[in-house]
């Protein structure tokens, strides 16, 4: 049996799926079932004021919202913050700056890995051949 720190608690607990100790695992559920019926109750409450009025953090709302447990569809002013920038979104992970800037720093590191290949003369995979049989 493996054990560890519960890291919303810091007790001792049985490490299991949710990697929390059983206390905590009851202390979400319940969190979850007040901000749900919380939010049956004021439909157009918001995330800020959802965590004001049922004590649940922004952070572990959010995750009940990532997860799919607590839907956006019939709550029009629930919004959660984007993991890079912190604007209130509706979906994903990203708002969509964060995800333009990051295509365009993809793209042109892409364009830039192409370029350096091209310019030693030689594909990428022939590249990584001769990088394979190295011994450093």
């Amino acid at each position: 049996m493996n054990i560890d720190n519960c890291p919303r608690c810091g007790k001792l607990y049985a490490v299991n799926i949710r990697e929390l100790c059983f206390n905590c695992i009851k202390d979400i559920e319940k969190e979850y079932e007040i901000c749900v019926q919380y939010l049956r109750d004021n439909k157009g409450a918001d995330i800020q004021e959802l965590s004001e009025a049922t004590e649940v953090s922004i952070k572990q709302i959010t995750k009940f919202i990532r997860e799919g447990r607590i839907s956006v569809v019939n709550a029009p002013n629930l919004t959660y913050p984007c993991e890079v920038c912190g604007t209130l979104i509706r979906e994903g992970h990203m708002c969509e700056s964060c995800r333009t800037r990051l295509t365009k720093e993809l793209t042109e590191a892409t364009r830039n890995d192409n370029a350096r290949d091209q310019g030693h003369n030689m594909g990428s995979s022939t590249y990584s051949a001769i990088d394979k049989k190295r011994t450093f």
